[in-house]
Parts: structure tokens; sequence; C-alpha cells
């Protein structure tokens, strides 16, 4: 949600932001529309007055034994305009706030501009991209060749784009995750949570998941939602509440679920597991001070990265441009991971500062020494296990189609050298 007094104070740079996403003008509609909006309010508080001032004298005339009729007469003509007040200046302020709530967020003046992902800016790569002696298969070849991997039997159950992982590959998932659990709350701090995997409309409209992506995420039949990502339920336990200034850096971490429609995304990696229906993810949100958040979003980006430097998969840090940055999104760092069979970068991370975009919309304030002021929310995947799980498998991949365990993983492997 966005400020409606900043964009009264100046409504060009508000309609300048909106051009940098690509999207027309809007700000002179709102002014008018909040201009009415106010002098509604104003009209109607003066005819609320003034009913009370003719309630009184009707009052008194009646205890007086005069004549009232005139009065009354008055009173119900206020009563019909207060009625016509109210219906206005409501509709208004519902125009108001579903025209700001279709609104993106404003972009960080660090966003380079850009219409697409192929305008985005490597900040940098680390680890050097992988040679081999032979062809790299796959993921899904290599799993589907040691049994591991089973998309027939899922298919079955459930529909296309879930799969069912076995044996050392379904530990190797675990592995993975734990491993990212266990680093980010013993060396970045933060504090691992289990979340509820259903959330209600309120925690998705704060995270800035409603409305716009409804189509994205599944709807349960008592009103509920699957969680796209653990983001949503993190982000939105300070939902309402009024923090106190000690309490912050919040940092919170899980490792759950998730759950994604993927509308849209028909005929868009079909095979193998980079776009599922259900993956789990260990997600990343801090809640911090204003004057924290650029900071707090480089520290989040490099837990991220530590992450894929120590498991020794090749990765570039991506800056997202205006026309590729998310919907809540001030910026965005991408972390990419090569993927050898693919030889393609793929996402494993996103890195987000919302700054105070979210906590607008859910409420979320915090006691500075200024009075009550808008916490700063940030959210990134520290990683995404599955894709992590891809681009582990085709880089320690053997010409045999055996799969070696980085160092990081083995203890969680009960000390396993490779798969296969």
């Amino acid at each position: 949600m966005h400020d409606l007094k900043k964009l009264r104070s100046d409504p060009a740079a508000f309609d300048a932001a909106l051009a940098r996403r690509g999207l027309a003008p809007v700000a002179e509609t709102i002014v008018q529309e909040d201009e009415g909006r106010r002098a509604a309010l104003s009209e109607l508080h003066q005819a609320q007055a003034e009913r009370k001032t003719i309630a009184r004298d009707i009052g008194q005339a009646k205890k007086q034994g005069l004549d009232s009729a005139a009065l009354e007469e008055k009173a119900v003509r206020l009563r019909d305009r207060i009625a016509e007040l109210e219906t206005r200046s409501n509709a208004l302020t519902q125009q108001i706030e579903d025209v700001l709530k279709s609104l993106p967020n404003q972009l960080d003046a660090s966003v380079p501009d850009g219409r697409d992902e192929s305008e985005n800016v490597v900040i940098h790569q680390t680890g050097a991209v992988p040679e081999f002696s032979f062809t790299p298969k796959q993921h899904f070849e290599l799993g589907e060749a040691l049994g591991l991997m089973d998309f027939p039997t899922a298919t079955k159950l459930s529909g296309a784009r879930f799969v069912m992982l076995k044996g050392a590959l379904a530990r190797l998932e675990r592995a993975i995750g734990q491993y990212m659990l266990d680093t980010h709350t013993q060396e970045f701090g933060y504090q691992e949570t289990t979340v509820p995997l259903l959330v209600n409309d309120a925690a998705m409209y704060g995270t800035d998941k409603l409305p716009k992506f409804a189509e994205d995420s599944f709807h349960t039949d008592d009103g509920r939602w699957l969680i796209p990502t653990g983001e949503v339920p993190l982000t939105a336990t300070v939902m309402g509440e009024m923090l106190p200034a000690d309490v912050l850096p919040i940092r919170l971490t899980t490792l759950s679920s998730c759950f994604r429609s993927e509308a849209g995304s028909a005929g868009r990696d079909v095979r193998g597991m980079l776009r599922q229906h259900q993956f789990t993810k260990c997600e990343l949100v801090s809640i911090v001070r204003p004057e924290e958040s650029e900071a707090e979003h480089e520290r989040m980006t490099r837990a991220a990265e530590t992450i894929l430097e120590r498991l020794g998969l090749p990765y570039r840090r991506v800056l997202l441009c205006a026309g590729d940055t998310g919907f809540g999104a001030a910026k965005t760092f991408d972390l990419e991971a090569w993927l050898p069979g693919q030889q393609a970068w793929r996402e494993v991370s996103s890195c987000s500062n919302t700054k105070d975009f979210q906590a607008r919309r859910m409420n979320a304030r915090y006691r500075s020494e200024d009075g009550p002021a808008f916490v700063h929310t940030l959210n990134g995947s520290g990683l995404a296990v599955g894709r992590v799980m891809i681009a582990l498998m085709e880089v320690y991949q053997t010409e045999g189609g055996q799969i070696r365990i980085p160092e990081p993983l083995k203890p969680y492997m009960g000390g396993l050298e490779q798969i296969g």
C-alpha cells in the first residue's frame, strides 16, 4: 500500500515511479477522488453536528409545547443528506483503496531501468563453470536412471508438476534443507520457526499476494490459502503489531512446503523439478527499522550466497531491472546457479527489500523516537531446496551417472560419499 499523503504532496514523482515499471499515470485521478472524498467527509461532519443541534432543539420545543414540525422536517432532510454523504465518501474511499492496492511498490533509486529479465544486471559471479569430459545430463535424467526420482507415480496421485523422491535422493533433499536451517540459525542469527501452511486472507493481503496473485495460489473450501512461500506466515507475525524498538531487528527462518498453482506457466519447464506445484524452501524474513533495511538486504543476500559457496555451486548475483522486479519489492537480488545439464543459469533465490510496502498493508509499526513508524520488511530464499538439489545433482554428477556428495552435506547423509 502507498502513502496517500506522500502521493498528494508530489503527484508527479508518484507517476514517474510508476512509469519506471511501464505503468500509466494515476496520481491526478487519485488526488481528485481524494479531494472529493475529503469534501464529502467535511460536509458529512458538518451535517452530523447540525443534526445533533436540531435534535436538541426538537427536544426543547416539545418540552415547551411548541410546534416542532419544521425542525423535524429539516431533521429528515439532514438524515437523507447524511446517508448520501456517507455513501459517497465510502465509495470514493473504496475506489482510492482499490487503485492503491493494485499498484506495485515504488522502486529503489538503485534499481536499473529495463523492460524484462534480459536487462537485469549481473553484479558478480562466484565459482567457475565446471567442465566435463562427457555430456552432462539433466537432473531428471540422473534421478530417473537411479530409480530415485519418480514422476509417473506422482502424476498418478496428484497430476502434473509433482514428484516423488526416494531413498538417497529423498535423504539428500532433507539434508540440504537441514544444512540451510543450521547455517542460518547458528551463524546468521535467524530464529527457526515452524509455520502454518494454511493462512487467511489478511496474511496473504498483507504480504502483497492478494488480490493480484490470487490465481497463483491454492484456495481451500473453508476460505484459507496454502502458503506460496514461508514469507507469508513469517512476515505476517507482525501484522497489526506496535513493536518496541528494542526488539528490532527480528530475523526469522523456516523450512516449509510451499504451494503454487503455476498459473500461466503452461509449457515452461515441463520436465523435471524446476517448476512444481509443491516444493520445499528455506525462507528468510527480516523486520527492521527503515534506516537498517538497505544493510539488512545485503546481509540477507550474503547469508544465502554463503550456502551456495560452501556447497561449491557456481552462482551469480543479479540485480533485477525495473521491468523484472516483483510487485511488492523495491529492490531484488536474484541468485542464479549454473545447471550443466541445461547449460543455463537458473534462479535459486530471490532476496527482496519491500521497505514499508508490506508494513502499510498489514499495519505493522514500531515505536520510534519520533513516534509510531512503519517497519521495513525483507524476505529471501535461503534457499529453494529443490532447485539447489537440481544444481548439486548436475554439478556433482559423474560419467557413470552417480552423484557425489559435497563435504558439508556428508554428516547429514550418514557419511555417504556418493549416490548411485
